[in-house]
């Protein structure tokens, strides 16, 4: 009779693992600061190596040191770390292509086939494919940046310069503002350079509107007053819809912006908070709720990339159907 496993681990072995956690988290709990404030004693009896830091975060990246006068941030050392991984992995996976594939070129394979189908069922098959690797990128960038920043001690090793302490050498790069704005603007440079290719310069009649203002004039100069008021009135509603349309565009570096960088800052503070309150058991549970997190902003600020984009060549796509009709 084949024994009940659960996650490929037998009962008892999973009853142990529970057990051991919930003792953890007790222990932990007791003899963290909290336990310790309310037992009131002076310091808690776990020893040094199980306790950890008052965390003190920081929003702006520690720079490590200059080029000139560019400094090199913690953030940026750990985004290029990150890019570094990704290269290796892509090398390694496609290194020698089988067509029966090895688990990483499988892996990579799967990764590819439903990011480029999103994109095509989103974009359509033409647009879906051309605006795949910005997609593809900046999902992948955002993901290994939030799932590395989650390695134990990754922000523990101090940077020092002499006797000087510079701040943590690695630093999770989607905490740093600086990069989910470089990928906002990605993102806006992308939407736009699509619309254009699709609309070209009738890419800009969604801002700037004249049509019916003109025919208004027009229509007074002709002696047509009644309706050509109408039309001026129209034609003002048009100009403002514009201006409103060009504006939520502006805005939409903003909300891509601190929509990573609230969540991925908030998800790092909440772990930190966490270890220091209860330093072992409680924070594995929060471990892999940040692990969805990074998913998530990953998935979504691609998508978001990918949504807006296929919206800028929607419109084309609409007018050309509706010359075909008139034809």
């Amino acid at each position: 009779m084949q024994k009940k496993k659960l996650l490929g681990c037998s009962f008892p072995v999973v009853v142990v693992v529970l057990a051991l956690l919930l003792l953890a988290i007790i222990v932990s709990f007791v003899g963290g600061p909290v336990g310790t404030k309310l037992m009131g004693r002076s310091e808690s009896f776990l020893p040094s190596w199980m306790q950890v830091d008052k965390p003190a975060p920081e929003l702006p990246a520690e720079a490590l040191f200059h080029i000139g006068s560019f400094p090199v941030t913690n953030s940026l050392v750990t985004t290029w770390i990150s890019i570094l991984l990704i290269i290796v992995l892509a090398a390694l996976a496609t290194r020698k292509m089988k067509m029966v594939p090895g688990r990483l070129q499988a892996l990579f394979e799967y990764l590819v086939s439903i990011l480029l189908n999103l994109c095509e069922s989103i974009a359509g098959p033409k647009y879906g494919r051309q605006v795949f690797p910005i997609c593809a990128t900046i999902f992948v960038l955002v993901f290994v940046n939030a799932w590395t920043s989650l390695i134990p001690g990754y922000g523990s090793i101090l940077a020092m310069h002499g006797d000087e302490t510079l701040g943590p050498l690695l630093r999770g790069a989607n905490t740093d503002i600086n990069l989910p704005l470089a990928l906002a603007i990605i993102a806006f440079v992308t939407t736009w350079f699509f619309g254009f290719k699709a609309s070209g310069i009738r890419y800009l009649s969604q801002f700037v509107q004249l049509k019916k203002l003109g025919r208004g004039i027009e229509e007074i100069i002709t002696g047509n007053v009644k309706s050509g008021l109408g039309n001026i009135a129209f034609g003002v509603i048009d100009i403002f819809v514009g201006i409103l349309e060009f504006i939520s565009n502006i805005i939409r570096l903003v909300s891509f912006t601190f929509r990573l960088f609230g969540n991925m800052t908030a998800g790092e503070v909440l772990l930190l908070t966490i270890s220091f309150l209860v330093p072992w058991g409680l924070s594995i549970v929060f471990y892999g709720l940040e692990m969805l997190v990074g998913i998530v902003q990953a998935l979504a600020f691609s998508m978001l990339t990918l949504i807006f984009t296929s919206i800028a060549v929607a419109g084309h796509d609409e007018e050309g159907h509706e010359e075909n009709a008139s034809h």
